[in-house]
């Protein structure tokens, strides 16, 4: 029972972890927005921070830290994180904008750098997981 107890902590640590990052990644989104940043870039990615905008990014952020589990650069914090967050990168890129979203493959339909905004965007998410992860103990 007690590699259950183990496993159900390290779940939810870094489900806690990926949610910090979601919240972190909606802040830089929304103040890239907000700022000016992303339309002096020429695209066209500038949200209202609204709670239902917010809830469902903060969800799958912790759904998303769930790749912290793996046993993959277990000594790198930083470069893991920058790594895994290139999983999010690439559906973003390739499902939600194409599929979903209707704005072309790689978002290009916002903007020829949206997918290099994109990028920065997961890997503050991927950052802000692994301080989280850090700040709060996580042994392996």
């Amino acid at each position: 029972m007690a590699s259950n107890g183990g496993f159900a902590r390290r779940l939810s640590l870094v489900f806690a972890a990926g949610s910090v990052g979601g919240l972190a990644n909606s802040a830089a989104v929304w103040a890239c927005g907000r700022l000016g940043f992303a339309e002096a870039a020429g695209v066209k990615m500038a949200p209202a921070f609204t709670a239902a905008w917010l809830y469902p990014r903060v969800v799958w952020g912790g759904i998303w830290g769930v790749l912290f589990l793996l046993p993959f650069l277990r000594k790198g914090p930083f470069l893991r994180a920058l790594v895994f967050s290139l999983s999010p990168t690439a559906v973003q890129l390739f499902v939600i904008f194409p599929m979903r979203d209707n704005k072309g493959m790689m978002g290009l339909d916002l903007g020829t750098l949206t997918p290099l905004f994109v990028i920065g965007y997961n890997a503050v998410w991927g950052l802000s997981a692994a301080v989280w992860l850090v700040i709060v103990g996580e042994r392996r």
